[in-house]
């Protein structure tokens, strides 16, 4: 049966084409950001989504200066964490001990996601996955592809294996105009503690070290680095 035959649709209006989102009421944003495209997706089952188009190897990262795109996989506000599945490129909802996980903790904190098209190899410090990004603004459907700006990198190491987390603005929103972690402690004052404090928690206590934010620059310079490792695997 067609995901979208299933449940509503959403018609998001975007800078460079009208985008047609289908999602269930768990997704459903109450105010929609700008995304650049939206892969149709269709329910196999209660832990996958499959997407017409391969969320890494088919979307362009589209780096352009500060600018590049992103591919949802956790609304802000939830906590049922999905992933992209680096084979078949669908969703899927990651299983933990046999039981889709949530996470128990507050909803994430923004748009979490990933970049597609990059990988940052072990030996580079990272865990082999597509690098990861959190988007601050008001959620977006699950499986969308968002125009962002990267304003930062939240350092933090995991298990003892660094695990960045890239911080990034929507095109649109109260956020379009910050441009880097300082300004938006100028002009949001608490949110870059906020986001700090869900990611040093949300496992549990004491099982992430937080290493701190760094500038637009270094988050560059990791996006860069992941690219090229994606390139040359």
């Amino acid at each position: 049966m067609r995901y979208q035959a299933l449940f509503p649709t959403l018609v998001l209006v975007t800078g460079l084409a009208s985008a047609t989102v289908f999602a269930d009421s768990a997704d459903s944003p109450g105010a929609v950001e700008t995304v650049v495209d939206a892969p149709e997706l269709e329910r196999v089952d209660r832990l996958t989504l499959k997407s017409s188009r391969h969320l890494v190897t088919s979307i362009d990262p589209a780096p352009a200066g500060e600018m590049v795109n992103a591919v949802i996989e956790i609304p802000t506000g939830t906590t049922a964490k999905w992933e992209v599945a680096k084979e078949s490129g669908n969703l899927v909802w990651e299983l933990r001990k046999g039981k889709p996980r949530q996470v128990k903790y507050l909803g994430y904190p923004g748009n979490y996601g990933m970049i597609p098209q990059t990988l940052l190899p072990e030996a580079d410090g990272g865990d082999g996955d597509p690098l990861d990004i959190l988007v601050l603004g008001p959620a977006v459907p699950r499986g969308s592809v968002q125009r962002v700006q990267v304003i930062g990198l939240l350092r933090m190491l995991d298990k003892g294996e660094q695990d960045d987390k890239l911080i990034a603005v929507p095109t649109q929103g109260v956020f379009r105009k910050i441009d880097s972690i300082e300004e938006l402690d100028e002009k949001f004052p608490g949110v870059s503690d906020i986001v700090n404090t869900w990611f040093a928690n949300y496992k549990g206590q004491d099982k992430i070290q937080i290493q701190g934010y760094a500038g637009p620059a270094k988050a560059l310079e990791v996006l860069e680095r992941a690219l090229a490792g994606y390139r040359e695997q």
